[in-house]
């Protein structure tokens, strides 16, 4: 949107995306941005060091912004 000069419908996608760009830095990065790929489907959750997994009282706060966004669907 913002390539092609629509600039209301890109400012539209950022406010959508904001709470994810916020939540994942929950923790140090990238991993959150791992365990989000991974819960999107787009990647395996396997992990290597210096990596380490994401804290479980992060998850859910990562899920919901993922939700939110729509980027898992509501009920998966």
């Amino acid at each position: 949107a913002a390539v092609g000069g629509d600039a209301r419908r890109a400012m539209a996608i950022q406010r959508l995306l904001m709470p994810v760009h916020k939540h994942l830095f929950v923790e140090a990065n990238p991993i959150p941005v791992k365990w989000a790929m991974a819960r999107m489907g787009l990647c395996g959750a396997t992990m290597r060091l210096p990596l380490t997994p994401l804290s479980a009282d992060n998850e859910p706060v990562v899920e919901a912004a993922l939700r939110a966004a729509g980027l898992i669907p509501a009920n998966s």
